[in-house]
């Protein structure tokens, strides 16, 4: 499983995010946001950070450089894509996701660990997982609060479109919803189910010398589901 991690001005996750895929068995290596072809990956993993600095809107300048079209040529071929926070919202922009996400509730910058529900477990990011199990991951951010109209997120739980949902207070005295997205969405993913979105940040709890390593198993996913693939 060779996974491309692509690289945005302003992007400062890319680190932790190529060394959870190497953890997991897989090869991952860095693409910069100009490039226009992504080296032959057979998945792309878009970073946490800020691209662009967040101006604008989040995700909004990033979805325009070049490496997308590729980025959207491999999702159209099957090939798996996680956007991780900041790559969830590019993603939003980019129209591979459905859905926004805007300012969170408070209109603070969250940073905390939340407990996730897993909602669905045949994506190439969450097989490693079990239906219904409450792992515990950071977030960080400050748009992090998924927004729909109500006919889209009627439709992505028909579709089974939610791969995570917020749940359960993973800090003293804050809710179960960090950020008060709709319906307590945490990650959603395309009809097809091989582009995924999430806000938190599995790939900064990915080692057990960090005191729990209950993200690798995202990554983990990745590198099951190629294997699989091949079977």
């Amino acid at each position: 499983m060779r996974v491309a991690v692509i690289r945005f001005p302003g992007s400062n996750c890319e680190p932790e995010s190529k060394r959870a895929v190497e953890r997991a068995g897989g090869e991952a290596y860095f693409v910069w946001h100009r490039d226009t072809s992504l080296g032959g990956a057979d998945a792309v993993i878009l970073p946490g950070g800020f691209s662009y600095g967040d101006y604008l809107r989040s995700g909004a300048i990033a979805r325009f450089s070049p490496i997308m079209e590729a980025i959207r040529r491999l999702a159209a071929d099957g090939g798996p894509v996680l956007g991780l926070c900041n790559g969830f919202q590019i993603l939003c922009e980019a129209g591979l996701l459905p859905g926004a996400l805007r300012r969170n509730a408070g209109l603070k910058y969250v940073s905390r660990p939340v407990d996730l529900r897993v909602e669905r477990t045949d994506t190439p990011f969450t097989n490693a997982y079990a239906m219904g199990e409450v792992f515990r991951v950071p977030v960080g951010h400050g748009d992090g609060r998924y927004a729909a109209p109500d006919a889209v997120l009627d439709e992505l739980d028909a579709n089974r479109q939610v791969v995570l949902r917020y749940s359960g207070p993973a800090a003293p005295d804050a809710p179960a919803n960090p950020n008060g997205s709709v319906r307590d969405i945490a990650a959603v993913c395309n009809r097809e189910g091989n582009i995924v979105g999430m806000m938190p940040h599995p790939e900064r709890l990915a080692d057990a010398a960090l005191g729990s390593d209950a993200g690798h198993r995202v990554f983990e996913s990745l590198v099951r589901y190629s294997l699989l693939a091949t079977r």
